[in-house]
């Protein structure tokens, strides 16, 4: 009986010891933070004379015409206002290749901003494409207005700084 313990015990950790302890891990890298500035002035800070009072942003590709996207304002080390997108907007699938995927999201911006005494409202669009593979999902690039403002680089963080 001893012996059959001892050789079912033995034959369990050689099992064991033969998985895959490297469970593949997908790491993510999607944060955006979204810099809007005109002739130096930080127009995310509500604060400043002319700056935007409020944004909202809208999922363009969302399942109705109303798909309010989820952000916040934060600040910077040096006190500058950005939007910090993580996610939330729909992706679409534009290209695959192998293992190898692309999406798409589009965003609609709208920032207000007070002039005299009425708003003023700007809108706004911001694409955003992933790369996806089966180690990593990443920002590759994005444009605002139509125009390219960014392109992944490995190990930097995806900072867009749009000057209007």
């Amino acid at each position: 009986m001893k012996n059959l313990f001892f050789i079912t015990m033995l034959v369990f950790f050689a099992l064991l010891s033969c998985r895959n302890e490297e469970e593949a891990v997908q790491k993510i890298d999607q944060v955006i933070h979204l810099y809007i500035d005109s002739l130096g002035q930080d127009m995310l800070n509500v604060k400043i004379p002319g700056s935007y009072i409020s944004s909202s942003m809208n999922d363009v590709y969302g399942l109705t015409d109303n798909a309010p996207v989820s952000f916040s304002i934060k600040k910077d080390a040096d006190t500058i206002n950005y939007i910090e997108y993580l996610a939330g907007a729909k992706r679409i699938g534009i290209d695959s290749s192998g293992n190898s995927k692309t999406y798409e999201s589009k965003i609609a911006l709208q920032l207000t901003k007070k002039i005299n005494n009425s708003n003023r409202i700007t809108n706004d669009t911001m694409t955003v494409q992933y790369q996806s593979t089966p180690e990593l999902f990443q920002v590759s690039k994005i444009w605002y207005n139509g125009v390219l403002q960014f392109t992944k680089v490995e190990g930097q963080p995806n900072t867009v700084k749009i000057v209007k």
